[in-house]
């Protein structure tokens, strides 16, 4: 079940972002800047709200960090 979860938080980061999550190769949260940096956090709202979390750093789980 978590690898379908894993799965969709992925696909869903990038469908958001327009770039792969971290853990799909995508470039890490501390490497982003300025305008990047705010779609990443806004993309990990939406997914943790998307997975029936309050937490946006449980996508970290999902999607990496």
């Amino acid at each position: 079940m978590h690898g379908l979860r894993h799965g969709y938080a992925q696909r869903r980061y990038e469908e958001i972002t327009g770039w792969k999550s971290p853990a799909a190769g995508g470039p890490s949260r501390r490497s982003l800047t300025g305008a990047r940096r705010r779609i990443d956090r806004e993309a990990r709202r939406t997914i943790a709200r998307e997975l029936g979390h309050d937490r946006i750093a449980v996508v970290a789980q999902y999607a990496g960090s």
